[in-house]
């Protein structure tokens, strides 16, 4: 079984060894980088099974790592910070985080966070290509075609999109779909939710592909067809 490949990315050399010293006890591969574009330029040249992103970095900062990250590649990315506040996790879930662990933190939390992201990223059985008028989602490929034409999406925009289409015409509540799309261990906002969403309907335009996804006021969101 190939080694899992850990980036930490930290301007603190002592926190990046702390980490280190947890994740290697684990068995994983643990790189380092101590500014954001070192980690950039690193993710380019080398295949991370996750991300370890603190948010004040020197350079180029956390959130703009992230949103570098998020343009290419679907990586787990956990943000790793000293602030605490509700707006800073709702920016970085939108951002395209998966989690946000607060400084100080337990190392053992960390880990079994880590495992938890490895899990829900690891391999997954082959899914089906959605088609409906004016619109083809491909789950191996990650792409979207609207009108003949590819749209581009984030990570979690396709994988929003994906789970509406695949489950059309059922209601889905904002906290079921965080649960579902971003996972059980998400501590996000109700707010992400409708961001994507407004997000992924601005993204589809004025096409029929659009139309199909439907809020349902007072409950959620849902995928409908037969409109």
């Amino acid at each position: 079984m190939e080694q899992v490949r850990i980036l930490v990315v930290d301007d603190e050399k002592k926190m990046i060894d702390l980490v280190r010293l947890y994740l290697e006890k684990e068995g994983f591969k643990v790189d380092e980088a101590l500014n954001g574009q070192q980690a950039l330029e690193m993710i380019e040249k080398a295949e991370y099974n996750l991300i370890i992103l603190d948010l004040m970095l020197p350079v180029v900062d956390g959130w703009t790592v992230c949103k570098e990250i998020r343009k290419k590649y679907d990586i787990p990315i956990i943000m790793l910070t000293a602030r605490g506040e509700e707006f800073d996790k709702v920016l970085g879930f939108e951002l395209g985080a998966d989690d946000y662990v607060v400084k100080p933190f337990s190392p053992r939390e960390l880990v079994a966070r880590i495992k938890a992201l490895l899990r829900r990223f690891g391999p997954r059985e082959p899914r089906q290509i959605l088609e409906f008028e004016g619109l083809v989602i491909d789950p191996e490929s990650r792409k979207v075609v609207v009108d003949g034409k590819e749209v581009a999406l984030t990570p979690k925009e396709f994988d929003l999109l994906y789970f509406l289409a695949k489950n059309k015409e059922k209601v889905f509540t904002r906290e079921k779909l965080l649960e579902e799309v971003w996972g059980y261990d998400f501590f996000g906002s109700l707010r992400t939710v409708d961001t994507h969403i407004k997000q992924l309907r601005e993204k589809l335009g004025r096409s029929k592909a659009a139309s199909y996804i439907v809020t349902v006021w007072g409950v959620g969101y849902k995928f409908e067809v037969g409109r």
